[in-house]
Formats: structure tokens, sequence, C-alpha cells
């Protein structure tokens, strides 16, 4: 059996010279681990935005941007963040380490398909109504049977009694742990259809309203179990970051969240923070040759370039990553080679120096890419070195990177065409054209659906290179299903490369990773957010709002 898995990140909060809005140990400052200001500019006096002090005006496109469903975690509204309205059975504190919320304890069966949470018996839904184990196992249950969260290893949860639920797993996953910390628990007596656009909960604050396309209103819990937060009001207001910054250069918002290209910006009575981040991009590489193959909705499969590894080797250690850092995220963001890199199964032996471009020219040269046209472009066999790479065209640091990555691969013979889509095109596109992601979880389990040869499933772009390794999946399995935290950590670790093979540049070259991007905020000066939580995927800038508070002028 598992106990609380303590992940201990060192590296993940950083006050240092990131930005994302998207659809998730080293440079840790001391500063960062005590909540320091972090003032990277900023201006001489400091006036409030806010109407009263415990009211909180912010602009954070990255705390899940607008839901297009309502505040419902069914559906994916506060997944892996916090939800602010309903409260979970774990959290994860500022280390990544799980602690409690509403569940006391819990305990596993010895053959690891059975977990049993004991449940607190103090609290309470918004509208009064105690909150019990009925209502965990129906929020589990039915979002087991939605599309808006991942909960496929679940079988069912049953309430054992008012306060002890019973889940039981398709598939012994010791990183089941992570799910109940991502899942806000919802009332069943007071869950419909409408219920995201009135939800209750029994998290530290109430829902007030929703201005659809404009704002969300939600207000403290004077019956929250836990510590009572500082901010009575908080105010959400959706708007692009550009347009949040100037609401915080005008007055009218305390917190908001910025471009990089902000980061030397000066603002009145503001303080411009940035938080670095697990939150990783990277490069699919199709793994199959184009033979004609289509899936089962008529899209092509394969890519002829990037199906060939020395294509794929060239380029992750020939492009330059801190120059794309220094370029396209203005110097906001840290060097990513595996995904990975931060985290406790991560495997330091498969990072890799990049900026090689003679030893990338000699693996294709060795592989028979050659200029024979003198066109700049590589070709093999009749085939030109070239791709298309697709970027989300709602993510304007995606598109930086992208450009950016294919000015570097022309040093090498390669080119890369760039084009933004929607989420809905490249969805057609994926599986035979490279695309630039983001990933960052504190849940293992992302690897797992990632490079595990049977997690394929293109609606949540699982193994979406269709990459087999049956080496790799026996490590992956392993992991995933092992007991032993630091058995599990070994084998994710040999996934990515065993001295032989694995995921990474030094195996079949699986990905390209670029970066961690940091992300950027501007917010009044008097704001202490204490100690903020590892930020992943889509940030969690909020993750530690029961910290949050004014300071004295």
């Amino acid at each position: 059996m598992i106990g609380l898995i303590a992940i201990i990140i060192v590296a993940a909060i950083a006050f240092i010279p990131g930005n994302e809005t998207d659809n998730p140990a080293s440079g840790v400052s001391d500063e960062a681990v005590s909540g320091g200001s972090n003032e990277l500019a900023s201006g001489d006096s400091n006036v409030s935005t806010s109407q009263g002090s415990d009211e909180l005006v912010a602009a954070i496109g990255t705390h899940g941007g607008e839901p297009e469903t309502g505040f419902n975690p069914i559906t994916g509204w506060g997944y892996s963040r916090e939800p602010l309205v309903q409260s979970t059975l774990f959290e994860k504190d500022s280390n990544g380490s799980l602690i409690n919320d509403l569940a006391t304890n819990y305990s596993v069966s010895d053959d690891g398909f059975t977990w049993t949470v004991d449940v607190r018996n103090d609290v309470k839904f918004h509208d009064g109504v105690p909150l019990t184990a009925r209502d965990v196992a129906f929020t589990f249950n039915t979002a087991a049977n939605s599309s808006g969260v991942d909960l496929s290893v679940l079988k069912n949860a049953v309430a054992l009694d008012n306060y002890t639920v019973e889940f039981t797993l398709n598939d012994p996953q010791t990183t089941f742990i992570h799910k109940l910390a991502a899942v806000g628990i919802v009332p069943e007596h007071a869950y419909n259809e409408t219920y995201g656009e009135h939800p209750i909960g029994s998290g530290p604050y109430r829902f007030v309203e929703w201005d659809k396309g404009q704002q969300a209103i939600f207000e403290a819990n004077p019956d929250y179990y836990g510590q009572k937060p500082y901010f009575k009001k908080l105010t959400l207001l959706f708007m692009q970051s550009d347009t949040a910054f100037a609401a915080a250069k005008s007055g009218q918002v305390d917190v908001a969240e910025i471009p990089s290209s902000y980061a030397n910006q000066k603002v009145d009575g503001m303080k411009i923070v940035s938080l670095s981040s697990i939150d990783a991009r990277g490069i699919t590489f199709p793994m199959q040759p184009d033979t004609g193959k289509k899936t089962e909705n008529g899209y092509s499969i394969g890519n002829n370039v990037t199906s060939d590894p020395a294509i794929r080797k060239a380029l992750n250690i020939g492009i330059n990553r801190q120059t794309l850092i220094d370029g396209a995220l203005n110097g906001q963001g840290e060097e990513e080679f595996t995904g990975v890199d931060k985290l406790p199964w991560g495997n330091k032996e498969a990072i890799f120096e990049d900026g090689k471009v003679d030893e990338a020219k000699k693996i294709l040269a060795d592989a028979g890419w050659e200029d024979t046209d003198s066109d700049g472009i590589l070709e093999k066999n009749g085939t030109k070195a070239e791709f298309t790479l697709l970027y989300y065209s709602g993510a304007q640091e995606r598109q930086a990177l992208s450009v950016a990555l294919s000015e570097e691969a022309k040093k090498l013979g390669i080119n890369i065409k760039v084009e933004g889509k929607s989420w809905d095109e490249i969805d057609t596109l994926a599986h035979s054209t490279p695309v630039i992601f983001g990933f960052g979880t504190l849940d293992p389990t992302d690897l797992y659906l990632k490079y595990y040869s049977k997690s394929y499933d293109p609606a949540n772009y699982n193994n979406i290179i269709l990459y087999n390794n049956s080496v790799v999946d026996n490590y992956l399995r392993t992991a995933i299903t092992s007991t032993d935290e630091d058995t599990a950590n070994k084998n994710w670790q040999l996934a990515a490369w065993d001295g032989t093979t694995g995921f990474s540049e030094k195996g079949d070259a699986t990905w390209l990773w670029i970066a961690t991007i940091n992300y950027m905020y501007i917010m009044d000066k008097d704001i202490d957010f204490g100690t903020p939580k590892i930020q992943p995927h889509g940030a969690d800038i909020f993750g530690n709002i029961l910290e949050w508070k004014r300071t004295e002028n």
C-alpha cells in the first residue's frame, strides 16, 4: 500500500524573468520559496485598484479561462487546479506533496484494485446540506461517464456509509491517488444539466454570478471548514493577456496575467512577477511512415520525414533551446529535454547537450540525407527534409516558438513550414503532422498516456504519435502498478532511457521538447501571495489563494 506520496520538487517555483493562454530544481530563489515580491519592474507609488482592501479583481486567463460549460468539475472546471467553489478529497501543497482536504485517511487493497477513503463529517455545501460519501461517489461515477475528465481507470465508486467511499478500479494504477486530488466534489441533490451555470460546492468561495464573456464573481464561504480566505470577494475578468495588461495599467484590476514581452514594463503601484513551471512545450513526431493508412475517421496516418529517426535526433541535438527561449519567450522559460526534467520521475541520464549543429548534420548525412539541388533543403530518395508544424492559433507563445524553431532547423537543412490551426483542425491532422503541445502535471500517468502503446486515444491526444516499444511498455506498466514509490520512479526514468532504448532523444527521440514556460503576472505591490504552488500546464495562480492577503503600504 502507498501512503501520501511526497513529491518534492525543488525547482518548480522561481521568480525569474512566461505566459500561456491555452485549451498540462534549478533556479529556485530564496524569494520564491518565501513568496518574495520579485519586482522585475515597477513604479514608485503604491496604489490599490480594489474598491475594498478585502476584494480582489483578477484577469487570469490561465486559471482555465472562461469555462465553456461553466464551473463544473465533472466537465473539467478546476481539474488539477484550485476549483474555488468545490473541495477535493486531497490537494497538493507548495512542494507538490499530497495532503488531506475532504479526506481524512485512505487505504488500498493488496491487489491495488480497491481504494477506500474516509471523508470528513463536518463539511456542508454552500446551501447548508451536509456533504457525505454519497456525494463523492456520485461525483466520480458521473465524471467517469462524461468526456470532461479522464477517469477510464475507474470501474465504479460506492458509499459504504455516510463518510466512507470505496473506489474499484479496472486497472491497479497507483497513480489513481492523483485523480482524487484533481476532481472537485459536487452535491448529488443539486446537480443537473445547468449546474455549471449555478454551481454549489463546499470550497472556500461561493458562486455569486457569471456574466458570460465578461466576468464571474465569488464570495468567501463563511462556513468553510478550512482556513478562511482574506479576500472576501473575488472577481474574475475574462480577458486576453494584452487587454488584461491595459486594464492593470488603468487601475481596473489588482492582478493580471501578462505576456512575456511585458517583463520590463513599469506600472506605478504594481509589481511584475514571474513563476517558473513544469508546463513544457514539445513537438510530436509521427513515428510511422505514410503508407496510406487512415484512422477510423479517415484521417491520414504517418509522415515520411519524421518517421526517420535521423531527422528526429538531428533536430533534438541540433537546435539551441536557450536561443529559442531568449527570442520567442523573451527569456521567460527554462530548457526542457524530456518533458519531465524537473520531476522526480525525470531521468537526468536522458538529458543531452544541444546546439550541436555539426553533429546533427553528420547524423543526417550518415542516414543518407543530402542537398542534391543546392536549395538548402536536404533530400533522401526523392523526399525533401521538410514538414509542416502546427500550433494552436490562439497561442501567441506557441506561434513564436514554432517560427523560431523553423529558423533553427534551416541550419540543419530541414525546412519546417509553420501553420496555425484551430483544435478541431489539428484533430484531423495530428496523426500525420507534428504539433506543438503543452504538457505539465504532477501526475506521472501523463507519461504512461504519451508513450504506452495501448494508451492510444486521439480524443485526448494520448500516444498520438502511435509509439510502440515493448521495452518501454514494460517499464511503464511496472511504474504505474508499483506500490513502492522508489520502484515506480525508477521505472518511469528507465522508460526514458535505460542505456539502450527509451522514449527520449538518446533512444527513439519520440518528441522534440523545447522549454518549460514561465507564467507572468502584474499585481498590486501590496498583495502578498504567499508561497505559490507548483505551476502545472494551464497554471494555478490561485492554488494557494488562502494565503493571499494585502500588506501595509
